[in-house]
């Protein structure tokens, strides 16, 4: 008798969000948001998680209504049809993910060399990094099940850990520090909101995961809902203990180990080991999450035939490909390129991408039963934060602008190129 059980439950679907939204972002963005939102930066997350939660509406209607692998590259063909527009963005989206993927890499590595001893060869960061896409590649291999299985057990172990530092740091807080009269301006705690919104930026992984949902009507909306919800309420948590902990200055100063250094007041190094373990934990999660929805999206591509199929060389025939051909591209990029100003192009990609999902939802709100008003407020937001965090980039990092810039262009110009190669027009394949 065979089992004709989905793959993803609830839980696993929870954990796939958590694991995708709780990933390096935690861990090393303290220090930037304590520099503009000083120790109001728990109501900066707090705001960002408010405009996430405005997405996470579209993306659940659009979900239930459409349940396919690809996610949002199904809601833009959806929206402005089979064309170079959806493509262009489509690529984007893929991109986007490669980028992260060697981002999280990148960060297990250098958490990872940590505990070797002092002075380890810098090169022991990329085998780390090669080593970790390699091993949740070959968990993506085993399917579904597999990643639902090992991303429940990660995002246990990692939110556990920052669940204890929460419990045992709110003990040694200093309230004087969270005083409202020390906050900054409000346009610097919505500008700190626009550059926090990063580490939300994850759930949408979520949606590539309906079609191997029991249920997915059901399943899908209440995955969306409580994995952001359950991370807003941790960075908040979290934010609190570390301003709680550790004067600004000294945030700021910590940078990437903020979250670490702010064990060290009432643990120690025993603290600071276990942040290093839970960063670990985070990044692996990540990396697992991000493989799982890449490689769908990478099919659904080649599918819509937005980038060659390969059919000729029998590539591309179910998504095991696109895992292959993802992981070998973040492999690529974590070994070969500097990530310096990756982070910031992920993130500014993933918005632009939130922000035409929506644009899109706009023009199907009447097949998905969504509030138009919803959308619209959604929208907004998306715009209004990526408009900030291009203000902040614009003084901070102006390179980063720039290779945003190439990748939109080369990705929009590579598409209309193959377009008219291919000459083929694809209808959308059959739920």
């Amino acid at each position: 008798m065979t089992d004709d059980k989905k793959p993803i439950g609830l839980w696993s679907a929870i954990a796939i969000g958590i694991g995708a939204m709780v990933g390096a972002g935690i861990f090393s963005i303290l220090g930037v948001a304590a520099q503009i939102a000083g120790n109001a930066m728990w109501i900066s997350f707090t705001i960002a998680g408010a405009v996430t939660l405005l997405s996470t509406y579209s993306f659940a209607k659009l979900g239930t209504t459409y349940p396919s692998a690809g996610g949002p590259v199904e809601y833009l063909v959806r929206g402005f049809g089979d064309n170079a527009v959806s493509g262009g963005f489509n690529i984007v989206l893929w991109v986007s993910y490669v980028f992260a993927l060697a981002l999280y890499a990148r960060a297990f590595g250098a958490y990872a060399v940590t505990f070797l001893p002092p002075g380890a060869p810098p090169i022991w960061v990329n085998i780390f990094a090669t080593a970790v896409i390699v091993v949740f590649a070959a968990v993506n291999f085993f399917g579904a099940r597999a990643v639902g299985r090992t991303e429940r057990a990660i995002v246990a172990v990692k939110v556990g850990i920052l669940i204890a530092f929460v419990a045992v740091g709110l003990l040694f807080i200093q309230p004087e520090r969270l005083s409202p009269s020390l906050w900054p301006p409000g346009s610097n705690v919505f500008l700190g909101a626009a550059i926090i919104f990063v580490a939300y930026q994850g759930f949408a992984l979520i949606t590539n995961a309906a079609s191997d949902m029991d249920d997915f009507k059901r399943t899908l909306p209440r995955a969306l809902y409580l994995s952001v919800l359950i991370v807003l309420c941790l960075y908040v948590a979290v934010s609190v203990t570390v301003v709680g902990n550790l004067p600004i200055p000294q945030i700021i100063g910590a940078k990437d180990n903020a979250l670490a250094q702010a064990t060290q007041p009432f643990l120690g190094s025993l603290g600071f080991e276990a942040i290093a373990i839970a960063a670990l934990f985070s990044t692996a999660s990540g990396i697992n999450a991000t493989l799982y929805g890449s490689a769908k999206v990478s099919y659904m591509l080649a599918k819509y035939r937005e980038i060659p199929s390969l059919s000729e060389l029998g590539v591309w025939r179910r998504s095991t490909e696109g895992l292959f051909v993802t992981a070998g591209l973040a492999l690529l990029f974590v070994n070969v390129f500097d990530l310096s100003s990756i982070a910031v192009l992920t993130s500014a990609a993933i918005l632009i991408i939130y922000t035409v999902v929506n644009v899109a939802h706009m023009r199907l709100y009447a097949t998905t039963g969504a509030r138009r008003a919803v959308i619209g407020a959604t929208v907004v937001t998306c715009l209004v934060f990526l408009g900030a965090l291009i203000y902040y980039e614009a003084g901070a990092s102006p390179g980063a602008l720039s290779s945003l810039f190439i990748v939109l262009v080369a990705c929009f110009v590579g598409e209309v190129i193959y377009r008219r190669h291919a000459h083929l027009a694809v209808a959308p394949p059959p739920f």
